[in-house]
Parts: C-alpha cells; sequence; structure tokens
C-alpha cells in the first residue's frame, strides 16, 4: 500500500507572520493524523518558523525549489544542503518553474541529483498545456519530461521520491481534471516508470494529481486507484479548506480498508 499524501504549495504567498498564523490555524485539527502522510510548502523565508511550529507533530516540511550546487556564487538562491537541516521534501519541476523561469528538465535533473544526496525527497512535477492536451500530446510531452528529469537516477532512488502530475491549463484556473482523466494520464506515467525502473518501482512510487485540487473534489482524485494524493495550491492557504481535504482523504482511505 502506498502512503496518501496531502502536499500544500503555498507558492509566492504568506509572510513569516501570515505563515505562522495559518499553520497555528491547522495544527488543532491535525496534531494525531497518523492515516495519511500532510506536507507543508511555504516560501523559503518562512521555512524555519514553520519548521518550529511543527516539532512534535506528524505534519512534514518542504520547499519549493532549491539550487544544484551545495555553495558558491549564486546570488538569490537556495541549496539543498541549506534547506536540508529544515525539510524533508523539496518540489521540483513545477510547470510556473519551468514556464516563467526557463527550467528545462535537464536543470530539473541535476536539482533531483543534489537534493537527493542531502537525503531530500524530491516531488517531481510533470504536466502538459491546453494546446498539448488538445492535439493529443499528453502521453509524449509527459514521457519526455517524466525520462529526462529522472535520467542516471537509481530505481530506488526513484521509488523514494513523489511524482506529481499536474495539467498546467488546470493550475490556478479552477479547471480540474476529472477523477477518471486523472486516474488514466497517471496510470501511463506509472506504466512509463515500469518500462524505465521495473514494475516493484512502479508500483511503489507515489503519484499525486494538482490542479485545482479542493475539498469539492478531493474525494474524487483520492478514491481512484492509480492516485495517492495531491499536490494542492490555493486551496492550502485556506486552514478550513484544507483540514477539510485532509479529512475527506482520510474518510475515504478508511472505507478502503
Amino acid at each position: 500500500m502506498r502512503e496518501v499524501l496531502l502536499a500544500a504549495n503555498w507558492k509566492m504567498n504568506t509572510t513569516p507572520n501570515e505563515a505562522q498564523a495559518l499553520v497555528t490555524q491547522i495544527l488543532p485539527e491535525l496534531s494525531d493524523i497518523t492515516d495519511i502522510e500532510v506536507l507543508l510548502c511555504p516560501p523559503f523565508i518562512s521555512t524555519l518558523v514553520v519548521a518550529d511550529l511543527l516539532k512534535g507533530t506528524p505534519i512534514r516540511l518542504g520547499a519549493q525549489n532549491c539550487y544544484y550546487e551545495d555553495k558558491g556564487a549564486f546570488t538569490g538562491e537556495i541549496s539543498p544542503a541549506m534547506i536540508a537541516e529544515a525539510c524533508q521534501y523539496v518540489i521540483l519541476g513545477h510547470s510556473e518553474r519551468r514556464t516563467l523561469f526557463g527550467e528545462s528538465s535537464h536543470i530539473v535533473n541535476l536539482k533531483i541529483k543534489a537534493a537527493l544526496k542531502h537525503n531530500l525527497k524530491p516531488i517531481l512535477c510533470i504536466g502538459e498545456s491546453l494546446d498539448e492536451n488538445e492535439n493529443a500530446r499528453t502521453e509524449e510531452v509527459l514521457t519526455t519530461q517524466l525520462t529526462q528529469s529522472l535520467a542516471d537516477i537509481s530505481s530506488t532512488d526513484v521509488s523514494n521520491m513523489v511524482i506529481a502530475y499536474e495539467p498546467i491549463w488546470a493550475i490556478g484556473t479552477g479547471r480540474a481534471a476529472s477523477g477518471e482523466q486523472a486516474n488514466a494520464t497517471i496510470g501511463m506515467i506509472r506504466q512509463t516508470l515500469s518500462g524505465t525502473f521495473g514494475v516493484p518501482t512502479a508500483l511503489t512510487t507515489r503519484i499525486l494529481y494538482g490542479g485545482s485540487a479542493n475539498s469539492s473534489n478531493i474525494t474524487e482524485f483520492v478514491s481512484q486507484l492509480e492516485i495517492d494524493g495531491a499536490l494542492v495550491g490555493g486551496a492550502a492557504l485556506k486552514a478550513d479548506e484544507f483540514v477539510n481535504m485532509i479529512k475527506h482523504t482520510i474518510a475515504v482511505k478508511a472505507n478502503e480498508v
């Protein structure tokens, strides 16, 4: 059984004081969560604030990005060595990094290797644009992103990573994929992993859905066989909304036992 993961990507939102307030609202509802894994990924500036608040709780902490060098003359960048003291996860290859900041899958690959070196769990994001989706290029695009981003990475390391399928046309648009659509695409991603890294790796690697996921549709996603949770954007910035997503997810998993 793959453990379900709900990961909150706060993106460029919340000051340190706002991050503290948001976590303080969330914690009372989640302090004894054991049925699923919950992850918060605040902006870099709030990492240590949130880390202190999460001490002694089951909630994990992640970063939204990292560079591929440990240190050096890279003004404005954050290295995996810097975040590894507080974080367990790091999001890499998000579509906003790829499209807005020009990150190629080769750069993402370097970042994954650097993160793994510091025992961070990468969450590799892949996804197709609306044009690519409408022109039946989803499989081609995702396969290319996946194979290039995971080049020269061992099966063992891949099985300890997380993949997040985030169709670009669904991120922040309110236009989520249906549960069946997401499940079929994630099933294809798992088949690609199987062909490259072997069946055991494909079966143990967690694959999330991301893109306008919220408390109204999370049940539709996590009840699907191939979907192992969600990477949540805007909905994770509202304490009640995110807590309800977690509760709905736990209820679905409880009924499957």
